[in-house]
């Protein structure tokens, strides 16, 4: 029986176990003997998600290896046994135990290293790289122990994900860039602003424009203790981790004499094989035929498929790769596609850029209109639909596709505008048409493996297929809101990640969540804080990085980047005395006033920084947050009642007080409105609000699911003639009944129409205790209100916390001054630019 031929693979990485899964789709490991060389102590693993395991994802779930794909195709994998010697003229590899084997093909996938600056004291104690799970181990062990701060060298894709690794950690985290913005490869200079904006609104200090000089250590324990950058100036710092790109692995190749680049990499042709016939090389220790040293997953990818074909003698090239790339760094979206920087001749640039939220587009159009590449920061929802049109002339104007929605008819262009042809799935190379002939996401998965590579396609993926009965909230959960109401509550889950690990989805488990279930699930978790022990504070350690934008600052963003400020004023009942101070508030501060039509007084043009002593100022004289910025209880308007009023039957300016002060800071699926009126004629239009309260003359009439806005709905009526205690304990009921059930940002109103049995069904529940809850709704409500404590008077005593509100974390004291003011009627209004659209000249530029 004649021997197989022996295949022997060198290096087990994302790239190494692509290429073994294209030999077995091929048959190849029916036919071959497949032996693989790995360095690491564990096989492949998803490095693209590395930091995850900051969050919790165990190296197990990182793993993309399974033992019985090994086991099924007589792999043989040695791990912790890397190839140290080969002999070319008798094609012998010898790894490190002393393991030899003979090869008749011989496939190198070395990867690449960290490329660490030859700076004094660059092996001191406490300097680390960040390429590998052990490396990821060492740190968290070296932190835990020794550090409180620490410094990533290198701001590029790597570095920042090592930032965000530091930062999980609890360490102040410093980053050093010696290129003069952040991600200098992947963004032009008005990306770099807004992302440099949105992380150091996290807390990070950015140093651009450095480079690191010398790690300086301790007399006595050699350990580090600062770094002295190419400025003269030192950053104190108990621990460094070099992140500063990296360099092919090529010391194998060189050693047994194949052709390598100038700058490094394994030279190899179209079909990845060396200048040696029986070796190919793949990944990031090749340098393609373009000459380029791809440091991408997805043109590995490419070069795996290319070699398993050209084994097969079958065809396949490998050519070069788009750069296209989607990632979350830090929680911020980046994407880059096509010739972002605009290289092309001729080209023009569309730029939105938006100071305030850290967001920022561009996108490079050719002369004849056709889309060439992008850029997107802070948004990069379109990126999967951008990228398929990139070569094309889009079917609206460039300017309506970079527009966010109230500035100019943005049009959101979906799936149905691409063509069939068109690459969803830029990893695995997948198009439209092969997406669309699969029915779900797992079969789209195993059939084609798109979706599997980076992620960034999934969203996408999933709006390409017809659509399910999955009613999960979103992705990363398979229950509905109401559902993970209940398993917070039952559990006592007081964490997103604890969540999300035991109930998530089988591929969201691990992970960072998305922008859907974080808030929502910040919010379940705040309404129940008292009851499950969680954090009551909404900017206390996870709940801070899962609340909605304006929870991040108690206030309310508005559109040039500044906020409004709206303190509580119970019923609509004010002083002189705390009118004055709102009128001095706002003199001094230069805001501008107006009333709102929950009757209190808004206050808008405060610049981030000047928050909190607004805050104190209010709070001084008594007043509180008004939670004008959370999906809580924001007013109970009243009309005078009989006090006053001659047609008035009860007091209704008291009741609205009463009731305002009860549920304030009730967290809720979404804002809650109230009015109480004091007799018949309405005056306070309660029949438009969430809850609504009209007097009679026996008691009260109790109103829900009111809307007003855009989709007004009439309140119905739940209950009449009530006593105090009988309505309050009716609203008691009525409200966490539907906090309890409600879907993600459901009002009332919707809430109330969509529920089964509808408005019979909750007076049946809240009224007559049909389903025996209310002993517990009402136990709910009296641990909130006996846990309600100020969020800005919280804030403004707690240092950590006022931390955050600055415009530049390494220059707390200077405005942003991009946030401005024009003057109109006395007052101010927001200078605002919105749109660049221009020549190569112009580029990164925004006009005012």
């Amino acid at each position: 029986m004649p021997t197989m031929p022996t295949l022997v693979l060198v290096g087990h990485g994302m790239v190494g176990q692509r290429f073994l899964e294209a030999l077995a789709e091929r048959g190849l490991t029916d036919t071959h003997r497949v032996v693989v060389l790995c360095e690491e102590p564990r096989p492949a693993y998803d490095r693209v998600q590395l930091t995850s395991y900051f969050s919790g994802r165990t190296p197990d779930e990182l793993s993309l290896t399974d033992a019985a794909f090994i086991a099924r195709h007589g792999i043989e994998l040695y791990l912790g046994d890397p190839a140290e010697h080969i002999d070319r003229p008798t094609r012998t590899v010898t790894a490190r135990s002393g393991l030899q084997v003979t090869y008749d093909t011989l496939v190198l996938a070395t990867g690449s290293y960290p490329f660490v600056p030859p700076v004094p004291g660059k092996d001191a104690t406490g300097c680390f790289v960040y390429r590998t799970i052990e490396d990821l181990l060492a740190i968290e062990e070296y932190a835990k122990r020794r550090a409180t701060t620490g410094a990533v060298v290198g701001g590029g894709l790597l570095g920042l994900e090592a930032a965000g690794a530091l930062r999980g950690l609890g360490l102040d985290t410093h980053v050093v860039e010696f290129a003069p913005r952040l991600m200098p490869v992947q963004v032009d200079e008005g990306g770099g602003a807004a992302l440099l904006r949105t992380i150091t609104g996290m807390g990070l200090s950015v140093h651009t424009g450095v480079g690191t000089q010398e790690i300086l250590t301790g007399d006595e324990d050699g350990a580090v203790r600062a770094m002295k950058l190419s400025d003269g100036s030192e950053l104190a710092t108990g621990l460094v981790v070099f992140s500063a790109g990296v360099r092919p692995r090529d010391r194998l190749a060189r050693d047994m004499g194949l052709t390598v680049g100038e700058r490094g990499g394994i030279t190899v042709d179209e079909r990845c094989r060396t200048s040696d016939p029986a070796v190919y090389a793949i990944g990031e220790c090749a340098q393609a035929v373009d000459g380029r040293v791809y440091g991408l997953v997805a043109p590995g990818y490419e070069m795996a498929q290319t070699v398993a074909a050209s084994i097969a003698s079958q065809d396949g090239r490998f050519t070069g790769a788009d750069l296209s790339t989607k990632l979350k760094l830090l929680g911020v979206d980046v994407a880059s596609f096509g010739d972002a920087h605009g290289t092309a001749d001729g080209c023009l640039d569309v730029v939105y850029s938006d100071s305030r939220s850290g967001t920022y587009k561009k996108l490079v159009v050719g002369p004849e209109g056709e889309l060439l590449g992008g850029i997107l920061v802070g948004d990069a929802e379109a990126y999967g639909t951008l990228r398929a049109l990139t070569g094309s002339v889009p079917p609206v104007a460039p300017e309506q596709l970079v527009l966010p929605a109230g500035a100019g008819a943005p049009v959101a262009l979906g799936p149905e505008a691409l063509p069939g042809d068109s690459v969803i799935c830029s990893c695995h190379n997948v198009t439209k048409d092969a997406i669309q002939a699969h029915a779900t996401l797992p079969e789209v998965k195993k059939c084609t493996k798109a979706g599997t590579g980076c992620g960034s396609c999934v969203k996408l993926i999933g709006r390409l297929l017809p659509q399910s009965g999955d009613k999960g909230l979103c992705g990363c959960f398979p229950h509905t809101r109401a559902e993970l109401y209940e398993i917070v509550r039952v559990k006592r889950i007081a964490s997103y990640a604890e969540l999300l690990d035991a109930h998530g989805r089988d591929g969201a488990r691990g992970g960072e969540g998305c922008e859907v279930c974080k808030p929502a699930v910040g919010s379940i978790i705040a309404s129940l804080a008292p009851t499950i022990g969680a954090e009551g504070h909404v900017l206390d350690g996870e709940q801070a990085a899962l609340q909605d934008t304006n929870d991040h600052f108690l206030a309310n963003l508005q559109k040039n980047g500044s906020y409004s400020v709206v303190p509580r004023i119970p019923g609509g009942e004010v002083t002189p005395e705390k009118l004055i101070v709102i009128g001095e508030v706002a003199r001094d501060f230069g805001l501008y006033t107006k009333i709102t039509g929950g009757q209190r007084i808004d206050l808008f043009g405060a610049r981030v920084e000047q928050l909190p002593l607004i805050w104190a100022r209010l709070v001084d004289a008594g007043f509180e947050s008004g939670h004008a910025y959370g999906k809580a209880l924001r007013t109970v308007k009243s009309c005078v009642g009989q006090t006053w009023c001659r047609y008035g039957v009860q007091d209704s300016v008291r009741m609205a007080i009463d009731l305002e002060l009860r549920y304030r800071g009730l967290r809720a699926p979404h804002k809650l409105k109230s009015a109480v009126s004091g007799c018949g004629r309405e005056c306070a239009e309660a029949q438009s609000k969430d809850f609504g309260v009209i007097a009679t003359a026996n008691g009260w009439n109790l109103y829900v699911g009111g809307n007003g806005g855009a989709t007004p709905r009439h309140a119905d009526l739940l209950a009449q003639d009530l006593s105090d205690a009988e309505l309050i304990r009716l609203i008691d009921r009525f409200l966490m009944f539907y906090i309890r059930t409600a879907d993600r940002l459901e009002r009332t109103a919707g809430w109330l129409e969509r529920i089964e049995g509808g408005l019979d069904h909750v007076r049946d529940v809240v009224v007559h205790d049909s389903l025996g809850l209310c002993d517990e709704l009402e136990a709910l409500m009296a641990d909130h209100v006996a846990h309600y404590r100020d969020e800005w008077a919280d804030t403004i005593n707690d240092p950590e916390r006022l931390e955050r509100f600055v415009s530049f974390v390494n220059a707390p004291d200077a405005p942003d001054p991009l946030v401005r003011f024009v003057p109109e009627r006395d007052q101010i209004k927001p200078d605002l630019p919105l749109l660049s659209i221009g020549s190569r000249p112009l580029e990164g530029s925004v006009t005012s």
